[in-house]
């Protein structure tokens, strides 16, 4: 499967907006302190799920991101999509010219495993997400954390290039 970082980042980080947009726009300075990845790399993350309609963001003081639609309207299929991820595991990217021009033997295979997971993450919206007592768990130690200005090991834009 070829979901990078930047695909985990970008779910991460939506979520965290469900979680903490719920009176205010959410800085992304706030994200990128509880989650630990560079302020620069949110922007660009934050770029395209704008463009694909799925943040609005406001200016000036008090200013930030906040969900476009309800938590429960975006599925996480909805956010590796808008950055341009995929889902797919077959070596050829469903092409069928895996072997040669041609399908390989198991072809067939990892292509229906590409669909269990793509409409596994289309079953799954940020309001199931927010939900989960795990969720509400890590959120309330990660925000304690930031109350008290304990930083996350941040991931700098080279480490986070790199992984892609």
């Amino acid at each position: 499967m070829r979901l990078t970082t930047k695909g985990r980042y970008a779910v991460t980080a939506m979520l965290d907006l469900a979680l903490h947009a719920t009176e205010s726009p959410v800085p992304l300075a706030d994200i990128s302190q509880r989650q630990g990845i560079s302020l620069s790399y949110l922007e660009q993350l934050f770029s395209r799920l704008r463009r694909q309609g799925l943040v609005d963001s406001a200016r000036g003081p008090g200013g930030g991101y906040r969900l476009a639609r309800a938590a429960a309207e975006i599925a996480v299929v909805d956010v590796i999509n808008a950055i341009d991820e995929n889902v797919n595991v077959t070596r050829c990217g469903g092409q069928g010219d895996c072997q040669d021009g041609e399908p390989c033997l198991t072809h067939d295979l990892w292509c229906d495993l590409s669909a269990q997971i793509h409409d596994f993450l289309a079953s799954i919206d940020l309001q199931q997400l927010v939900e989960r007592r795990s969720v509400k768990e890590v959120s309330q130690r990660q925000d304690n954390a930031t109350e008290g200005g304990s930083a996350f090991g941040q991931v700098s834009d080279r480490d986070a290039v790199a992984t892609q």
